[in-house]
């Protein structure tokens, strides 16, 4: 399956044109692989490798890869993303772990005029510079439509929000009130915590105290696990609601009974194997699958690696096509690789099917998400 997927990355990346030199394209890739934020930051390295050995080249072309650590910092963020333009003359920028630092990298895209694919789920406001990014993950409104839905099913009334005090955290409370705007559900909290915080204790107490049905919570990764673990130790008995940053083995391994039956939404590549084989997804996240157990000699259980790989398939397809215009490293090629992942239309890739347009930094739609529930310390996919 990997050769077959190989070949057909490979000949969609072929150049029709003659005036190929061969110059390399460079992508500067920012993650965190300390902090807070590592616990996602790692699966999404791991994943750009995987991403790396299985296209190393479009056509004559070498794709040249520099990864550097942001440790969770935002102002790093910046740093880093200020080297790979300025000192590297990076093509692409791809990253990073969270919202933050995102925006931050974001910031010096949009000046430099340097296209960026986001792994987080963030929007570029208006820039008289215009568009250069486009964010890869599924948007929040998407996903927590889905837990608004279940929780209806659920015969929820009253729902707790509790969430990271950061932009991350305010994504999610705004999609969530969005949608529970179309029901009569009730929303009777709003706590925040930061992602560095080592106790939930207050916040917790007035979830309780509120009495709701459902606690839903805007965090990621292993601080994502904090306000079950208080809720638990206060003996709470609600429904557990999460939305698609928790999926990652630390978060299961840090929240341990207390994140059992936590409901979440997610791209269908968590659950691939019980996809059924019209699923437009299952294929290529299967033979993701297989790339990154090799890569890394083990198998992959996140949902982040895999954005990793769907970004590196929707530069693939943006690249070739930018190479019909211009050479790598100069700034027509950037222009032109910036209208063409602007452009690009039905990439499949293991969370979703990408369609991308200028005005909006999403491609995905309903196909990107499926609803699971932890179970036993396995996601486990819900009709």
């Amino acid at each position: 399956m990997i050769l077959r997927l190989a070949a057909i990355v490979a000949a969609s990346a072929a150049l029709s044109v003659s005036t190929s030199f061969g110059a390399d394209i460079t992508i500067g890739f920012v993650t965190s692989l300390s902090g807070p934020g590592a616990s996602i930051g790692i699966p999404y390295e791991k994943g750009i490798l995987a991403s790396h050995a299985y296209a190393e080249k479009i056509g004559d072309h070498k794709i040249k890869l520099i990864r550097l650590d942001d440790a969770s910092d935002p102002s790093a963020a910046t740093r880093n993303a200020r080297k790979l333009v300025e000192e590297e003359k990076v093509d692409v920028l791809m990253g990073t772990s969270g919202v933050p630092g995102t925006t931050a990298m974001m910031v010096v895209a949009v000046e430099t005029k340097t296209p960026m694919i986001s792994l987080t789920p963030t929007t570029q406001p208006q820039n008289p510079n215009g568009q250069w990014l486009i964010s890869i993950p599924q948007p929040p409104p998407l996903m927590v439509a889905a837990v608004v839905e279940r929780m209806k099913k659920n015969s929820v009334k009253k729902a707790a929000y509790i969430g990271f005090s950061d932009s991350w955290g305010d994504l999610v409370y705004d999609a969530l009130m969005k949608n529970v705007g179309r029901t009569s559900i009730e929303v009777v909290t709003n706590e925040r915590y930061a992602r560095a915080d080592t106790s939930v204790t207050g916040q917790t107490l007035k979830i309780v105290a509120a009495r709701p049905d459902a606690v839903i919570t805007g965090g990621s990764g292993t601080p994502g696990a904090l306000p079950y673990l208080a809720l638990a130790d206060r003996g709470y008995k609600g429904g557990l609601y999460g939305t698609h940053a928790l999926i990652n083995p630390d978060f299961v391994r840090v929240g341990g009974r207390a994140v059992e039956d936590v409901i979440a939404p997610t791209g269908p590549v968590i659950v691939a194997e019980q996809l059924p084989d019209s699923n437009p997804t299952k294929k290529v996240s299967m033979a993701y699958r297989e790339v990154y157990q090799k890569v890394n000699n083990a198998p992959t259980t996140d949902a982040f690696s895999a954005y990793s790989f769907d970004a590196w398939l929707v530069f693939l397809d943006a690249a070739k096509r930018a190479l019909a215009k211009a050479q790598p490293g100069t700034p027509q090629f950037r222009e032109a690789f910036r209208d063409a992942m602007l452009s690009v239309k039905e990439i499949v890739g293991t969370h979703g099917v990408y369609n991308f347009n200028a005005g909006s930094s999403f491609g995905v739609d309903d196909r990107a998400r499926v609803l699971v529930q932890l179970q036993k310390g396995a996601w486990t996919l819900m009709p």
